[in-house]
This record gives structure tokens, sequence and C-alpha cells, in this order.
């Protein structure tokens, strides 16, 4: 494709002479440049793009854009004022903008938004509809899935496109995209021309990167403003809103709504509502009512927090999608579970030990209410707080566990360049202001293996473990250095060693046999 058609459909001023030049690729980062491609240098938070130029020419990038007046003396340079923002249109024009061919669902929020979009998804196949899906974890098109990072934010603006556009290519009609408040403050889903938007919740969470709550919310709230820009499309597009009536943020998005907007929720004021909910260790049930329908519904997944996800998907699917609500009901009950999400693992052991999520301060309390549901034991929790992110999260979650669980482990969770004890005694404070007694309600093991099966070893017949925090991630940080971590993995390594039976090796973390200076070091 030739330069000047990647501005043909673009949304800002487009820039004089631009270079007559034919590209073959997009790249945001230099050593994925290969022969044609365009390099787009942005600033980062660590990095400054426009400083690996030359190695992006190098490696024969054949145009560069980045901010004006930074390498204009530059052939074959365009300058703009917002390169990061332009990605995303540039990458949208080069695919073919990919998703005016597709019915497009955005799903954001604080907790819940991989459960929502994976029930969302098995509705749609449910249907017999051919969805694809994007989420912090990977893209699923057909039968291939491609991981999309080690972290959990969504994918880099050019990689969304990019993965639209193959399923364009592969004959799918529907895409569910997982959509950060990262994502929306760095624009990489601004050209995705949704359809359907929902939120799950929107509570305390990355103040470090927003600042506050009201900014974080406007971050989400792109998610809805975004429909009003959304062109027709062939298939149609409702450019349907699905807010959550329970949650804090109903109010605020309520009133910025301005396409159709629909709410669900467990009271009788919510359009679509949950009646006669039971719970179970095994799952949960309940009549989903509006003045329009009523169904019948079951769920492998377990807590209230998870009725809400589970309304979330059927509201966006039968109103925004126009799916039958029985076919919807089917859809829900098929999906057996979300790895790394209240997931129970069982190597014969009396008592249950589950693998979750849980990082933020919301995301623990719903979890540890859904465990004491679980289980006429006591509960035991396990979960760290961040390095380099929101600091109020670690004297709030270990104030919450302190409050709902019985015994609480502190332990590591990507700690990064901080300082672990540091953080770990920030927490500590936390949970002492609520009652806690260290060495009697909550402990600090630094080493997140170590920390575990400390838990298994204070755990009796009839109780709950808990390890919070990491759930389905594949790394954890110390320093600078990724290494490869999955809480599954740790859990079952540390119940065979407390079982005496064989089964898998602890993960290495430098916290088992490094001290904090030597690791911090790397």
């Amino acid at each position: 494709m030739q330069l000047k058609d990647l501005f043909i459909d673009f949304p800002f001023p487009v820039p004089q002479n631009i270079p007559d030049v034919e590209i073959t690729g997009i790249a945001i980062d230099s050593r994925a440049v290969k022969p044609g491609y365009l390099f787009v240098a942005m600033r980062g938070g660590s990095a400054d793009g426009h400083a690996y130029i030359p190695k992006a020419l190098e490696n024969g990038a054949a145009a560069v854009i980045g901010e004006v007046g930074q390498a204009s003396s530059l052939t074959n340079y365009v300058g703009l004022e917002d390169p990061r923002q332009a990605l995303t249109w540039l990458a949208a024009a080069f695919y073919g903008f990919p998703a005016r061919n597709l019915t497009v669902i955005g799903v954001t929020g604080t907790d819940g938004k991989t459960t929502t979009r994976n029930l969302l998804y098995q509705i749609l196949v449910s249907a017999g509809i051919r969805a694809g899906m994007i989420s912090t974890v990977n893209a699923v098109i057909g039968d291939e899935v491609l991981d999309t990072g080690f972290h959990v934010t969504t994918p880099d603006a050019h990689d969304v496109q990019r993965y639209l556009a193959r399923m364009v290519e592969a004959g799918l009609t529907h895409v569910v995209l997982e959509t950060t408040s990262h994502g929306w403050s760095q624009h990489r889903v601004d050209a995705c021309e949704f359809d359907v938007a929902v939120v799950t919740n929107i509570t305390h969470e990355h103040f470090d990167e927003h600042g506050s709550y009201e900014n974080y919310r406007a971050a989400k709230a792109r998610l809805f403003s975004s429909l009003e820009i959304t062109r027709p499309k062939p298939m149609g597009n409702p450019r349907l809103a699905v807010i959550n009536r329970d949650d804090r943020s109903f109010d605020f998005l309520d009133s910025f709504v301005k396409t159709p907007k629909v709410s669900y929720g467990l009271g009788a004021e919510s359009d679509v509502r949950a009646e006669d909910v039971k719970y179970s260790s095994s799952g949960i049930k309940f009549t989903a009512s509006t003045k329009d329908f009523r169904v019948a519904t079951s769920s492998n997944l377990v807590g209230e927090y998870n009725v809400s996800n589970c309304l979330a998907a059927l509201t966006a699917a039968i109103y925004g999608l126009g799916i039958d609500p029985d076919t919807a009901a089917r859809g829900i009950a098929s999906l057996d579970g979300i790895p790394g999400r209240m997931q129970t693992i069982d190597l014969g052991q009396n008592f249950t030990a589950v693998v979750d999520f849980a990082h933020t301060p919301n995301a623990l309390k719903v979890t540890l209410e859904a465990a004491r549901k679980m289980t006429t034991g006591r509960v035991i929790s396990v979960f760290g707080s961040a390095g380099l992110r929101d600091k109020e999260k670690r004297h709030m979650m270990a104030e919450i566990s302190a409050e709902l669980a019985d015994l609480s482990v502190l332990t590591a969770e990507d700690p990064r360049t901080e300082s672990l004890d540091g953080i770990l005694e920030e927490m500590a404070a936390g949970a002492r202001s609520k009652g806690g007694v260290e060495g009697e309600t909550f402990w600090r093991v630094p080493d997140r293996g170590e920390a575990i099966r400390f838990a298994l070893r204070l755990a009796r017949e009839g109780d709950i473990v808990l390890s919070c925090g990491k759930g389905h991630e594949q790394s954890m940080c110390f320093g600078k250095t990724e290494y490869l971590w999955d809480d599954r993995t740790a859990m079952r390594a540390a119940l065979a060693e407390f079982l005496g039976i064989d089964g898998e090796k602890m993960p290495y973390l430098p916290s088992q046999d490094k001290s904090e200076a030597e690791w911090l070091k790397g």
C-alpha cells in the first residue's frame, strides 16, 4: 500500500508532502522493522521511539512517522502532532478498516472483563455465529489462538487491527474485544468501530496511571462515546450501551451515554435483573427477567459477581445482537470455567485450593465473599500487591483480607524494582489497622511459592485456600526481569509436596535463593 493511501480516511489534519513510497507493514519497535515497513516513533514511559529511528532505517524502514520537528530533515519522514493517536487509524487503513466488516462488541471494566468476554464468545458460538475474540491474554481466530503478551493490557493498535483483518479473512462475522483503560488512554482501539459496548464495573484501580477515579472512569467511558462515531455497516449496527445498575459508575454512565442503552443488575430497578438466585460451590442458578422475557440461567462459575457477569453477557447478546434468550442461556451454561478465575486445583486434599486473578480491592472482596459461601470451614488468602503501581491498593487489599478472610498470607506479586519488604510492610500496616495480628491472623512470606506452601500447612479439613492476584498470568517481574511463573503450577507443586506424591516442580523466583538487593540489581 502507498503511504499516502493511509491518510485517505484520516480523522486528523493530513500532512503536506507525504512521500510517495510503498509500505509493506507497520512497526513501533525498531527491532520488528522489516524492509518496506513504516516505523511509527512514539514517546513512552521509559523510552522515546525517536531515538530508535536510525535502527529502524538500518533494518529497512521505507518511511518514518514521528512528532512534528523531531527528525524532519530525514527523507521519507512524516511529522504528526500525536503519532500514538494516529497509529490506530493508520493501521486500520493499512488493513482495510476491518472493523467495518465485523460486528464489534467491546467489554471494559475493572473486574470481570475476561469472564464477560468469554461468556459472550460462548453465547455467539452456541448461536452458530462465526466469532473471534481479542483479549489481554490472547486472540482467538477460528481454531487459532495467538498469545498477546505476558501482562494485562490491550494489544498495541497495529496488532489489534491485524487481528481484526485476519478475522475478516477467515470469514468471521463477530468479534468480542476486551478493552482496558490503558488501551483507551493510549488510543489503541480508537478505530475499532464498536457496535455494542459493555461495562462490568469501575472500581479502584490504576490510579498510578490515571491519577484519580474520575480520570480512570473517563478512560473507560471512551468505549461508550466511541459508539457515536461508528459508521453504518452493511449488517447493521445497534450502537447499544450495556451498563451495570449496581455499580458506582452507573449514574455517571447513565447521563454520559448518548446512544441507546440498557442496564442490568440484581435489583428490581434494572432493565435486566436476576431473580431467585441460588449459590453453591459448583455454580450459580438464577432467572434473568425483563419486561420482554424470563429465562432460567445456570453457570459453572461461582459467586454473586459472576451473576452480574452473566447478566452483562446475556443483556448484550439478547438486546444488542438479537440472540434468542434460550440460546443465550445455553451459551452461558456451556462455559466450563475460565483459566485462573476461581480455578480449583484438586490433588485429593481434604480442603479446597483455588487460584484466582483477584488483584484489585473490589476483586479480592468479592472473591473472599464467594469463598465464604463455598465452605463451612475457614478462608485462607494468599496475595500480594504489585510494585510501581497504585500504592493505595496495598493497604486496602490487606484491610479487606483482614476483615473477610480468617487467615491471610502476604507475599510477592510483581514487585518490579520496588522493595518487596517495603511493599509487605505497607500491606501489614493495612492488616493491623483492621485488627489483624501478625503471627496469628496474618503472616508475611516474601517468596510466593513458599507462601502457598505455608498456607497449605495452615489448612484444615473443609477449609478453602485461595492464591489471588496472578490467575492465568505466565510470569512475575522481579527487578526488570520477567520470570516464568504460573500460580496454578505453583499450587499443584505445593499440593504434591504437601500430600507426599509425585507432581510438578515449583517454578523458580529469585526470592527463593537471592537477597532482595541481589535481584534488584538483576
